[in-house]
């Protein structure tokens, strides 16, 4: 048995940087050191209820005109859009 190298293990990202045709996959949420108005659990729970949940595949669908913002994305077989902030709490592999 070989111990599993850390390189081995897929690179994470926030969903908030990921541009138009990205597809991944939920790792987790992490919304502490997010630029939002809305304090982290909140965040955490909308994002939940919305579908963000660990496991679900993701695809970036479309960006806003302006400043790229807001995205939207499908996540299994439904479509949300929401801002680039909130998506930032999104870690996706």
């Amino acid at each position: 048995m070989t111990a599993i190298d850390q390189n081995d293990a897929p690179p994470q990202m926030r969903l908030g940087l990921a541009k138009r045709g990205y597809s991944g996959v939920i790792h987790h949420l992490d919304a502490e050191e997010v630029d939002s108005s809305l304090p982290a659990l909140e965040l955490e729970s909308r994002l939940i209820e919305l579908g963000f949940i660990e496991g679900a595949r993701v695809k970036v669908l479309h960006e806003g005109i302006v400043g790229r913002d807001p995205i939207a994305i499908r996540i299994e077989n439904v479509t949300v859009a929401v801002r680039r902030r909130e998506a930032m709490a999104v870690v996706v592999v």
